[in-house]
């Protein structure tokens, strides 16, 4: 499959670049979220798709004009394939990643990219050891209202940022999603932490301490076709997280709470001068509005209107993608690099750690934050 559609300014007009030969790996639901968003794209070229099941593969590929591997392992033995993009369920991901490394591939990872900040070094090593790119989701600080966010931050217009309230009220999935179950095993920190984490890591850099308490509010759960289970993990947890820069920023992640209440998915900045709320880390369109000290809030107008966005999440899943494809052929660092996705796993793991002890944690890892985009500097 190459892109049909003409090539946007996402990256900032960089000048053409040969196309990045790319395939799939993990042929579920998200899957095709990853491909509608990539037809927008020629910087990247999807030639193929590969699952653990033959037949998912088979049927994925078909009806998409790619080619078909009838396993991982004959993806991988295809020279030709230049980039990887792990799709595979998140207990998956630090084995796929770590094969797909050690056959000499870049890799694309879905989130998070390992379960433990351990096995997460790992694999930034092992990229390191190859000579290859590893890149990881979420991407979504690289959309038009993070990237808007984080100009507004970087110009100071703020005054010393104390406070941050990062809210994730996720409802309860199995209301929504057919197979909740892998939410729930994976936890839903681990699961939609990094999207609020990383937009607030790629401005304020890395985080040094943790304090949390969490719960269980919810443990008997219901499928919609009526199978009862149990849920291993929180379904709430409340952190209080202190970045080395300086801000404190108080972290809620809910899978009780109906998404629809007032607070959502939504981020607040507390300055000394002014505040600054974003309806959503995740959403590209989201909205933001500034209020100086102690006056009313006014909208904020986006640094440009989002592009090529699924219709139900906001969100445009290639954004990541193209911007290693582009990165590899630039010979320029990723923005999405492994060493942010390994720290903010540190930070979720840290996180973990804090609520078994019921003590603060140091956390070990750091990371360079990444540049902004051309058209957000």
């Amino acid at each position: 499959m190459t892109a049909t559609t003409p090539a946007t300014d996402t990256l900032g007009g960089a000048a053409k670049v040969e196309p990045v030969r790319a395939a799939i790996i993990g042929c579920g639901m998200i899957a095709r979220g990853y491909y509608l968003s990539l037809q927008h794209y020629p910087e990247v070229n999807l030639v193929g798709a590969a699952d653990l099941l033959p037949e998912k593969a088979v049927e994925f590929a078909e009806k998409r004009d790619l080619r078909p591997y009838a396993s991982p392992e004959h993806l991988l033995a295809d020279d030709s394939i230049e980039l990887v993009i792990d799709l595979t369920v998140s207990t998956a991901h630090t084995e796929v990643v770590g094969r797909c490394l050690e056959a000499g591939k870049n890799v694309y990872s879905e989130k998070p990219l390992a379960r433990c900040y351990e096995d997460a070094a790992q694999l930034v090593a092992l990229a390191r050891e190859k000579g290859v790119r590893l890149a990881s989701a979420p991407s979504t600080f690289m959309g038009e209202a993070q990237q808007t966010t984080a100009k507004v931050l970087r110009e100071g217009r703020l005054g010393k940022v104390r406070l941050v309230y990062a809210e994730i009220n996720h409802g309860r999935v199995e209301s929504w999603h057919p197979t909740p179950q892998p939410f729930y095993e994976c936890g839903l920190l681990f699961d939609m932490g990094p999207y609020p984490l990383t937009m607030l890591a790629s401005s304020f850099g890395p985080v040094k301490r943790v304090e949390v308490m969490d719960r269980v509010l919810l443990p008997e759960r219901c499928t919609r076709d009526g199978m009862t289970f149990s849920i291993p993990k929180p379904d709430f947890v409340l952190a209080l997280l202190e970045f080395q820069s300086g801000p404190l920023a108080r972290l809620t992640i809910c899978g009780y709470a109906d998404w629809f209440k007032k607070q959502g998915e939504s981020v607040e900045f507390h300055g000394d001068e002014a505040s600054l709320y974003v309806s959503h880390s995740g959403r590209f369109d989201a909205s933001i509005e500034f209020a100086p000290f102690n006056q009313g809030y006014q909208p904020v107008e986006l640094l440009r209107e989002p592009e090529n966005l699924n219709p139900i999440t906001g969100m445009d899943y290639a954004r990541g993608v193209v911007d290693l494809a582009v990165a590899m052929r630039e010979g320029r660092p990723h923005r999405a690099s492994a060493e942010m996705a390994a720290h903010i796993i540190d930070v979720l793991a840290s996180i973990e750690e804090a609520a078994r002890r019921g003590a603060a944690v140091e956390v070990r890892s750091v990371f360079s934050p990444p540049e902004p985009l051309p058209w957000a500097t």
